[in-house]
């Protein structure tokens, strides 16, 4: 079990790696981040993608081009090996409109500083309405 300090430095380090993986799509930038045997799930609800070649297929197919996004977070908490990030995904020059994404990502890392787990819930704020 990890002391608070010891498991935000890890939590840090991943979503540091997390959001690089993002920008560069590298299949060994996606695979390090996670166990072999780990379980990625892109929503709550969702099935997971389990075991790196899962997850590098879910990732890839539906991948974001670099340079189309943002991304903010912030370390909300972290539980011994549970750390939770909240962050704010916007795509300003998707189509005509911008999209925004308030993020809750679960993840339960490993000693190495890998996750076996990684849960991403994901809100469209204020959906109905449209940006210009």
């Amino acid at each position: 079990m990890w002391d608070r300090e010891t498991a935000a430095a890890a939590a840090d380090d991943w979503i540091g790696r997390y959001v690089r993986a993002w920008g560069t799509n590298d299949p060994d930038d996606i695979r390090s981040l996670f166990t072999p045997d780990a379980e990625y799930r892109d929503g709550p609800s969702t099935e997971p993608w389990i075991g790196h070649d899962a997850i590098l297929a879910g990732w890839l197919g539906q991948k974001d081009d670099p340079g189309t996004w943002s991304f903010e977070h912030e370390l909300t908490a972290v539980d011994g090996d549970i750390a939770i990030i909240r962050g704010r995904t916007s795509y300003p020059s998707s189509t005509t409109k911008s999209r925004q994404y308030d993020n809750l990502m679960v993840i339960e890392l490993t000693d190495d500083g890998r996750a076996r787990s990684f849960t991403d819930w994901f809100v469209v704020p204020d959906a109905g309405a449209t940006e210009e």
